[in-house]
Order: C-alpha cells, then sequence, then structure tokens
C-alpha cells in the first residue's frame, strides 16, 4: 500500500495558502480599490491609464482560484482519516464558494471590456458606457459578500475535523472554527442586517491563515498519529455496533 506523504502535502499547503493570500490581497483588494475613483467618468479614466495594472490584478486573482481549487483537494485528502464524509463536504463548500466568487470577478472583468464599446454598444453615449463600466466595478464587491458563507462554513467543518483529527494541533482548529463562522456572519450580516456587516468579522481568517501556514510550514501533520488514524478509520466496526 502507498503511504500518504502527508508531509510533503502539508508542505504545500503552506505554499498554496501564501500564494492565495498574496494574490487575494493583491487581486481582490489592491487593484479594485486603485480603479474605483468615486465618480463614473474618473473611474473609467482610471481604468484606461492603468489597464496593464488591471490585468495584472485579475491574474493575481487567477492564481488565487488555482490554489484554493488544489486546497479544497488537500484539505480533503489530510482531514479525510478524522471523517471522510464532513472532509469531503468542506471540499465541496470550498469549491463552490471558488466558482461562486469566480462568477463576481466575472462583473470585475468586465469593466474595461465595456469601456472599449464594441458594435453592440455603439447606441450609448461615452458617460452612459462609462456610467455601465463603474456599475460593474461596484456590483463586483458587493456580491461577493454574499459568496462567503460557502467559504466560512467550509473553514468550520475543516476545522472541527481538526480539532478531532488528533494529528493536527485543536488550538489551530478553533481557530479556523473561529475565522469560518466570521465568514458567515458576514454574509448573514450583509443579506439581513447591512449596518451590522462589518469587515472587522473577516479578521480572524488572517490569524487562522498565518497559524496554519506557520504550522503547516514548520510542523505539518503527524505522519504517525494520521497513519494510526487511517488504521482506525479503515478497521471494521464491531458486530452487532
Amino acid at each position: 500500500m502507498v503511504r500518504t506523504p502527508v508531509k510533503a502535502y502539508s508542505r504545500a499547503v503552506a505554499v498554496l495558502l501564501i500564494l492565495s493570500m498574496a494574490g487575494g490581497w493583491f487581486g481582490e483588494m489592491y487593484v479594485p480599490s486603485l480603479m474605483i475613483a468615486g465618480d463614473a467618468a474618473a473611474t473609467a479614466e482610471q481604468l484606461r491609464l492603468n489597464d496593464g495594472l488591471f490585468r495584472l490584478g485579475f491574474a493575481a486573482y487567477l492564481v488565487e482560484a488555482f490554489c484554493d481549487i488544489v486546497l479544497a483537494w488537500l484539505f480533503y485528502v489530510l482531514l479525510k482519516p478524522a471523517g471522510r464524509d464532513l472532509a469531503l463536504l468542506s471540499a465541496f463548500f470550498g469549491l463552490v464558494s471558488t466558482s461562486l466568487f469566480a462568477v463576481t470577478k466575472m462583473f470585475y472583468f468586465a469593466a474595461p471590456v465595456v469601456l472599449r464599446k464594441g458594435a453592440y454598444l455603439t447606441a450609448f453615449q461615452p458617460d452612459e458606457v462609462e456610467a455601465l463600466a463603474s456599475l460593474f466595478l461596484l456590483i463586483y464587491p458587493a456580491l461577493a459578500g454574499l459568496t462567503m458563507l460557502f467559504y466560512g462554513t467550509g473553514w468550520i467543518i475543516r476545522g472541527y475535523l481538526t480539532v478531532r483529527s488528533g494529528y493536527l494541533p485543536r488550538f489551530a482548529g478553533a481557530i479556523m472554527i473561529i475565522a469560518g463562522i466570521g465568514f458567515a456572519a458576514k454574509t448573514i450580516t450583509f443579506v439581513l442586517a447591512p449596518a451590522y456587516s462589518s469587515d472587522l468579522l473577516l479578521a480572524p481568517m488572517f490569524l487562522n491563515l498565518i497559524v496554519l501556514v506557520g504550522w503547516m510550514a514548520v510542523k505539518g501533520v503527524d505522519q504517525e498519529k494520521w497513519d494510526r488514524a487511517v488504521a482506525d478509520q479503515r478497521r471494521p466496526a464491531p458486530a452487532g455496533v
């Protein structure tokens, strides 16, 4: 039987989390903040003047999305001995959140496309085209807030499995749960009580990612305990249970 190289997988988690964080900050926060200038005409001018930076920001997001897909699989493999069905469910939540966020990013990428004004937009005046492009940029962060429930739920499940696993630290699992609850609460408050939908709810996720990167890079999953968990999972249940 081939032994799963959990140490190598742990290091891969650390590297991909770093790339995901860097890509997310640059492509989801930094570059978009430079594009929105307060009014439609100024925003359109920002898009025209910074086309290269805009594309670089979107490329950074693609790196983040690629990493998140692989991370969904890696966490499934590493957490499967703690609960195969729940590990699979967390992977589904991770993939769904990435897919839904990709849809919101399409609105973001549509803004400069609209400004190029193809033949299908000839009926619009220049200021109307600029307003439409600005609207797409504003829609992107609003829609993105609706996807955080799925991302957060995936982390809550991963945190629970980490706590019960025995081969990963319980404190890391607790932080994962808190971070996931923060993301889920962000969507719930955004929908039901926008006045209370603070970005501070997302803060625990940054601590979570820092802790996970540090642990996975330095310590990683305990191979012997992981092997025992795998063996326990494969052992048939006693008759009558």
